[in-house]
Parts: structure tokens; sequence; C-alpha cells
């Protein structure tokens, strides 16, 4: 899945990338969140690709009240023809997503530690989107998108067992030409990114916080800094016994394997 990634390349970096016309300036993100406006690149019925800002976090166009509604920040490859939440968005509003990388989690007792994941050869990716306008009760228009997953490669499978898709800058026109309307000639685009595409290192507790949102958040961390982090997430109990008994404590500073 992705529930938090960042933009850090230049906007002019990331308008040559993927060719929209304009030139908007926005400020680099290292935390982006659920339900904050993202930077979204779409193409009308001419060809022309566009930058639009649009809400993450899908509502369909039929829906009536969004309170209570799932907030749907991703979308299943395997099942997105089927979901009535998608099947139209898939097939007439297909997007990408600029990004430089994105965080997940992995759990390892009573600790979960994150971790940047970024192209092994660097550079700005587009993750694979799709789109709605849902209108409110007032005629308000809210441009919304969702990322589209699928079932992780073997190496990215050892964090999570989902992973976005990622559309590869030859398949760009193809993925964003809707005007055919169907969508099943693009199936063959959904698909996890490929093995040892994507590099990694844990990162530190503060992407927790979304109101953190500085370089600083995708730097790896150091051995004894995970150890710390490791060690500040343990039960209290456990930390006391710890301090009880400085020889096992000195042995076992909690970090074992990261994978």
């Amino acid at each position: 899945m992705c529930g938090r990634y960042v933009i850090a390349s230049p906007p002019e970096v990331m308008r040559h990338f993927f060719r929209y016309a304009g030139q908007p300036n926005f400020p680099a993100r290292y935390n982006v969140a659920p339900t904050q406006p993202v930077p979204v690149v779409v193409e009308d019925t001419g060809g022309a690709r566009s930058f639009e800002l649009m809400r993450w976090g899908l509502l369909p166009a039929w829906l009536k009240d969004p309170r209570g509604f799932p907030l749907m920040i991703n979308a299943r490859s395997e099942t997105i023809l089927e979901k009535a939440a998608f099947r139209n968005a898939i097939r007439r509003r297909r997007c990408l997503l600029p990004a430089d990388g994105y965080y997940e989690w992995q759990a390892s007792g009573s600790h979960k530690q994150a971790y940047f994941i970024y192209p092994r050869e660097g550079g700005p990716f587009g993750f694979a989107g799709i789109a709605e306008t849902w209108t409110g009760p007032n005629g308000e228009e809210v441009d919304t998108v969702a990322i589209v997953t699928a079932q992780s490669s073997p190496d990215l499978a050892v964090l999570h067992q989902r992973a976005p898709i990622v559309i590869a800058p030859d398949d760009f026109d193809r993925w964003l030409d809707c005007r055919s309307g169907d969508a099943r000639e693009i199936l063959p685009l959904l698909q996890p990114p490929a093995q040892h595409a994507f590099a990694w290192h844990p990162v530190s507790a503060a992407v927790n916080r979304v109101s953190n949102d500085d370089p600083r958040l995708i730097e790896p961390l150091t051995e004894e800094a995970l150890a710390r982090e490791v060690e500040a997430s343990a039960p209290k109990q456990t930390r006391v016994q710890r301090v009880s008994h400085p020889p096992v404590a000195k042995v076992d500073q909690g970090q074992g394997s990261l994978f």
C-alpha cells in the first residue's frame, strides 16, 4: 500500500519529466498524507498533459454523503474493474502522481519501524492513479484521487505485501490516454515495481507525525539511533528490567533483524 510519500524534485525537474504544460511552483514535501492536496498529472482528450491539485482520498461521483465513507487512498489492481467506486475512474480518469519515494511501516514486537523506499537509480517517478470529481449538496466540486496498488514483488514483500504501482515513462501516454474507455488494454501495466528497482532504509519515527515535514525525515537512521528507537518503543516493564540488569541490556539492545 502507500499511506505517506515524498515529493522532493524541483518543479522544473517534475515538469520536464512528466511533460505537462505550465510551470507550477510548489514546495518540496517530505510527508505527504491522506486528505491533503497532492500534485496530479492528467491528459485531456487532445493528448495535452496538465498539472492539477487533488484531494488524496477518492470519493466516488455517485456518493451522496462522504461522512462515514471509508478513506480510499489506495485501489487494489486485482478488483479495480469490479468495484463500483473505481471502475469508472479506471476507464475514464487515469492519472499520475509525481513522487520521489514513499514510506512503509513494519511491525516487530511493540516497535513499528518506518522505512523510506525510493528508486535505486534515483530521480522522480509516477504512481498510477485514478481520479473522480465529487459534487457536494451545494454544488461544490472536489477533485479526488487514489493510488493503484498490486501484490508486492518478492524484495518489497519483506516490508509489506502490497506496493504502489509505478508507471514507466515510456508508458505514460498509454496510461493517461482514456479516450477509448476500455481499461482492459492497460491491465498489463498494473504490475508492482520490478525486482530490485527500489531500495530502502530505516528512518526516524518523526515521520509518524504528519506535522513533521522536512528533509531529515528521509535520512537513514544509524544503528545506534535505530536501537534507541526500538528501546523507546519497548513496553515500560521491559525497559525497567533492562535497567535493572545492565549486562543483559548491553548484549541485547532490542535491535534484532531489520527484516
